[in-house]
């Protein structure tokens, strides 16, 4: 999963980053609307969260330009402006949530993964022969007992399962796994997919690999 941070100040931007990529997300931030506008035209995300207050162009404004183009983009606003008309305009733009700073980073991170599995219209578990997903509490389950996966390889997991049964390259993993700046190289993602893979396999469910192409997590005949 990979989200816009868009907030202007750069220690809420830092310690917000830094959790969202401690829980497998992939996040780049940009510091002012503009840049924001240009991320946005730009990259694929499954998430923007947005402050109002932001120089150059404001949130609002973003919102405004963003749903102009009728993107289905979910948005999570996240400002200092606790008045309800501020709130009801970013809603009537079409936000889909909003947080008032200062927020619980607890309750921030659950509506982040509220928002990003209803904007892919996710069911809340996906299942690969005995492998479960739960998409809310972001665990997985493999006959019944709970894997421990690095915050990458849960990342990992989460986009072969989004594509249960079809390709994904090298360079699609490594967009959804690393934010700007990030070092995620094709060497990485093998390693990635090995330790993972070896996971996996005892339970049967397999990582197929397609030599100078990607992966596919082979979908179980029985789902």
């Amino acid at each position: 999963m990979r989200i816009l941070l868009a907030e202007d100040d750069a220690i809420i931007a830092d310690g917000l980053s830094r959790s969202l990529r401690q829980g497998g997300y992939a996040v780049d931030w940009a510091a002012n609307g503009l840049d924001a506008e240009a991320a946005l035209l730009t990259v694929d995300y499954d998430l923007l969260i947005l402050d109002l207050g932001l120089p150059k162009l404001g949130g609002l404004e973003v919102l405004k330009r963003l749903r102009a183009r009728n993107s289905p983009l979910a948005v999570l606003i996240l400002t200092a402006l606790d008045g309800t008309g501020d709130r009801v305009k970013g809603l009537d733009l079409g936000a889909d949530d909003y947080m008032v700073k200062p927020f619980d980073l607890a309750e921030l991170e659950a509506r982040v993964r509220a928002l990003t599995r209803r904007s892919a219209g996710k069911t809340p578990t996906i299942q690969c022969g005995a492998l479960v997903y739960d998409q809310v509490g972001r665990m997985a389950q493999l006959d019944g007992q709970t894997l421990d996966l690095s915050a990458r390889e849960l990342g990992l997991l989460e986009v072969l399962l989004s594509r249960m049964g079809r390709l994904v390259s090298k360079d699609q993993l490594v967009d959804h796994l690393c934010g700007w700046g990030g070092e995620v190289s094709h060497n990485a993602i093998e390693v990635y997919v090995h330790r993972l893979r070896k996971k996996l396999e005892v339970g049967g469910v397999k990582i197929a690999t397609m030599r100078g192409l990607g992966y596919c997590l082979e979908r179980n005949q029985a789902d």
